[in-house]
């Protein structure tokens, strides 16, 4: 397969900018690609623009955004030289495109599968002469003219999968393939397994917390929180989950960590102070984003509806009960042997369909 960027190109430039809408568990698996392109080009330094889809002019939404604990992971990566984190205002928006502009890049890669015309037309904005590559649907409606050419700002496209399709790849592949189609990389299977390196300060951190609260060393982790409400599972269920599982020997004496995001802590916490079994701790990253694999990494099972936490379950060899929708199939975990899903039955229903039974069923069938 022919790159798109030429390679006399790719060999001259210094820098390059790839633009996405990048949450952890994108990062799971595209930063795999990232090691890739740095092994090939290690003279090529690897800007990221994180674009956040839920920027905001109202202050109060600010902290949350400004505190995205993927910038912990995206800062310590090896492989990321420079990350436009400042993305969460208007007002940050525009100075990191002017902050870009005085870059002057002379590659522009955007991995945006949503809104691809919008990202065309942002990144030619960035780089005026540069190279760009972008994502692009297979097909626009005759009343997407405006999108069509947008499009065209791009030098060079890369189809876009549809999620819906028939045996649509694993999301590893996908944009394996991605960086096939822009750098002619050729990143095996075998490397495209998610890694994750956890820095010894967070690893004492999560031990030290486990021994404070007085863990077996049998302890399972339960995450109920995803950002779409459809992904979604009631941490009242959750809690219900873990009385279900006490009443079988093997978990009797288990230990169980229940994960909340930080914006929804203080209602969890008041749910759990009326309705938590005992030896039941919340948890949540506050302080930085490895906490999280820490603390995933100490456990016997995680059991957790559709999010980043299961693919780190993966990335740290723990096996994961995951409750998903059908919707996006590319993203069921990587590790088929150490992972068990759970699918809502009907296409477009909401993670909340799958119910207490269904996952009993699938824990004690699980072995130990």
């Amino acid at each position: 397969m022919n790159q798109l960027i030429p390679a006399p190109l790719l060999a001259k430039a210094k820098k390059i900018l790839v633009v996405t809408h990048m949450a952890i568990g994108d990062f799971t698996y595209m930063q795999m690609c990232f090691k890739a392109l740095k092994r090939a080009h290690p003279h090529l330094e690897i800007h990221l623009w994180v674009d956040e889809r839920r920027r905001s002019a109202n202050p109060a939404d600010w902290p949350h955004l400004k505190n995205y604990s993927l910038y912990d992971w995206l800062a310590a990566s090896p492989y990321i030289d420079e990350v436009y984190a400042q993305n969460y205002s208007p007002a940050l928006h525009a100075q990191s495109i002017a902050k870009a502009q005085r870059e002057d890049y002379p590659l522009v890669v955007s991995l945006t599968h949503m809104a691809c015309h919008r990202y065309a037309r942002l990144t030619r904005e960035i780089s005026p002469r540069g190279f760009i590559v972008g994502l692009k649907k297979q097909k626009y409606r005759f009343f997407e003219l405006s999108k069509k050419l947008s499009i065209l700002k791009f030098n060079a496209t890369i189809p876009l999968y549809e999620s819906q399709e028939h045996n649509v790849p694993h999301v590893s592949d996908i944009y394996a393939q991605w960086f096939t189609h822009a750098f002619g990389l050729d990143i095996p299977k075998a490397d495209r397994y998610p890694t994750i390196h956890i820095p010894d300060q967070w690893t004492t951190y999560a031990r030290e917390q486990f021994a404070a609260w007085g863990l077996p060393a049998n302890v399972v982790f339960i995450n109920v929180y995803s950002k779409g409400e459809e992904r979604c599972w009631p941490l009242e269920r959750g809690f219900e989950l873990i009385k279900e599982m006490r009443k079988h020997p093997q978990w009797r004496e288990a230990g169980f960590v229940v994960n909340v995001v930080p914006e929804e802590l203080q209602a969890a916490r008041a749910l759990h102070a009326s309705a938590a079994p005992p030896n039941t701790h919340l948890f949540s990253a506050e302080e930085s984003f490895f906490q999280l694999p820490a603390v995933l990494a100490l456990c016997s099972l995680i059991i957790t509806v559709e999010t980043a936490v299961m693919h780190l379950a993966n990335a740290v060899h723990v096996p994961v009960i995951a409750l998903m929708r059908q919707n996006n199939p590319e993203w069921v975990p990587i590790d088929q042997q150490n992972s068990a899903v759970i699918l809502v039955k009907e296409m477009d229903a909401w993670v909340t369909k799958i119910e207490l039974p269904e996952v009993m069923e699938k824990v004690l069938s699980w072995p130990l």
